[in-house]
């Protein structure tokens, strides 16, 4: 699916898929408007609803469908959802170990800088085998 990589790269048009596309078709307002069984405003409205965030799936769906296109909508995460998860255990690892130690530090009994790493490790992976929905409670 080159194409659709492709596309991946470019920031969306300012203007929107919805219109770009069709004006690279070389339809008009009107022409597409016909072809959909919608007045011209109602195009200019949903083209315009696309291109500012307000449109919706199903008329997105619609409209991409009247231009001969596929709707392929994607949730791309932007790093690893396991490094998400890894992060988050640590953070709470991390959270847990500080505030032992800091208590043992009121106490004069504060382990060392070692220590706590292989703490924070080790409860880190205690973490990560359990549930990973209790992380994010």
């Amino acid at each position: 699916m080159p194409a659709f990589a492709d596309m991946m790269k470019r920031p969306r048009p300012s203007r929107g898929w919805l219109k770009l596309i069709r004006e690279a078709l070389g339809r008009t307002e009107r022409q597409q408007a016909q072809r959909l069984g919608i007045s011209g405003p109602t195009l200019h409205k949903s083209e315009q609803s696309e291109a500012d965030d307000r449109i919706t799936l199903g008329q997105l769906r619609k409209l991409a469908d009247g231009l001969d296109c596929e709707l392929v909508y994607a949730l791309v995460p932007r790093r690893p959802l396991t490094d998400m998860v890894e992060e988050r255990a640590r953070a709470i690892a991390i959270e847990e170990v500080g505030g032992v130690a800091h208590t043992m530090s009121l106490e004069d009994q504060r382990p060392g800088a070692a220590r706590l790493r292989k703490q924070v490790d080790r409860r880190t992976e205690e973490l990560l085998r359990g549930r990973w929905s209790d992380l994010w409670r």
